[in-house]
């Protein structure tokens, strides 16, 4: 990847960016309110922003919920301009490393059944199916997979 990319912890001053990648990412975005609540406000979350240094601007974020000894990824998802260039995994790696220092032992998350390149990125990461959620996406009520980590 010729630009790099950094990946710090999220703040207030990435929520327009991490709202535009929302938008254009996900069928049912979560709304700006909801991004601010959950990053600054949420005692329980850890997020991260992906920032390009040659662009000087947000192209990624991945969040989690951490729960005594469970991590829940909520959302990871990275600009369409830098999809497949190692944003995703930098993300993915930056909330294993905080679970892993946090003495979090277990990771949790779902997917869409039809995005595969999702599944192979948390496959990569050790992350192994292990059940559906029955017609959990609420735009098209197809089914999730449950994936879970073990650290």
């Amino acid at each position: 990847m010729s630009d790099r990319i950094r990946i710090v912890r999220s703040n207030d001053s990435h929520i327009d960016g991490i709202y535009e990648i929302e938008k254009s990412v996900f069928a049912v975005p979560w709304s700006k309110k909801a991004l601010y609540e959950d990053i600054v406000e949420n005692i329980l979350s850890y997020y991260v922003t992906a920032l390009s240094e040659k662009e000087k601007r947000v192209v990624g974020y991945g969040g989690m919920w951490l729960v005594q000894d469970e991590a829940h990824v909520t959302n990871i998802a990275v600009d369409k301009a830098f999809q497949g260039k190692g944003v995703g995994s930098a993300i993915l790696e930056a909330l294993i490393r905080k679970c892993e220092i946090s003495g979090i032992r277990y990771m949790t998350l779902e997917v869409r059944e039809s995005n595969y390149v999702a599944q192979r990125l948390y496959q990569k990461f050790g992350f192994k199916a292990e059940g559906i959620r029955k017609g959990y996406y609420s735009d098209n009520k197809k089914d999730a997979i449950i994936m879970w980590k073990y650290l």
